[in-house]
């Protein structure tokens, strides 16, 4: 079989994986590299979805635990603005880095223009004019994005900024 054949299985078979094995997978990587970063944080990820099925009482499914890897992100830019605010750049600079690889499980972002396009197409489904619609328009917003990692925070900046210019 060609290499290139070879690899493509492979990484079709790895996209496939469920996101616990995949950091399972690279867990065990980072031991082998000696990546103390690495594996420190995806030793925070697995136990994060670990307690997380543990308090659901089933395994995860691929959408709990991109919502924990987000949940996980947010923590670590709330501590960035903390550490920043105290001057411990040191410590800011470790949670970039550890946004960084937790980033790496989460699919893409949407664009600034599927953004736009994401809300102009959830204004006009719900009929929203006014600052006070925002929740349908953030919840059907975010219907349009699926599969696409969205910042809450940006969005609801984006509809707050769109609906208050009516």
């Amino acid at each position: 079989m060609p290499y290139a054949i070879v690899t493509l299985f492979l990484q079709a078979k790895i996209s496939a994986m469920p996101l616990i094995e995949r950091i399972q997978r690279d867990l065990t990587e980072a031991m082998k590299t000696k990546d103390e970063l690495r594996l420190s944080v995806l030793r925070m990820v697995k136990t994060a979805l670990k307690n997380k099925e543990i308090e659901k009482i089933r395994p995860l499914e691929d959408a709990e635990s991109l919502q924990v890897l987000q949940t996980l992100v947010k923590q670590r830019r709330e501590s960035i603005e903390q550490f920043s605010r105290g001057g411990r750049t040191d410590l800011a600079d470790k949670e970039t880095k550890e946004i960084t690889i937790i980033e790496s499980y989460l699919p893409a972002a949407p664009s600034d223009a599927e953004l736009e396009q994401a809300i102009e197409a959830a204004i006009a489904e719900t009929h929203a004019n006014s600052p006070k619609q925002m929740g349908a328009v953030i919840k059907a917003a975010k219907t349009r994005l699926e599969g696409k990692t969205v910042d809450g925070k940006v969005l609801s900046d984006r509809v707050r900024e769109r609906l208050s210019k009516g």
